[in-house]
């Protein structure tokens, strides 16, 4: 699993699949997909391991199959 993903490729992957990213108090953004929402810490480095396999959970738990996205 890679984890040098930059939080903003991974906003970019969201918004194409549809969901709703807002920026919350600078270091949080918050994702609406599929009557989903969830919250990830924004930072200016590569997602940590744990955050990408919480954002690969989020993603399955929309509906969206891992073929469909490159987290």
């Amino acid at each position: 699993m890679s984890t040098n993903i930059d939080v903003n490729d991974v906003s970019h992957v969201l918004g194409e699949l549809g969901a709703d990213v807002e920026t919350k108090n600078g270091s949080k953004i918050e994702v609406s997909l599929n009557g989903h929402k969830a919250s990830f810490h924004r930072n200016n480095h590569s997602l940590p391991k744990a955050e990408v396999l919480q954002i690969r959970k989020f993603l399955e738990t929309c509906g969206v199959s891992p073929e469909a996205f490159p987290v």
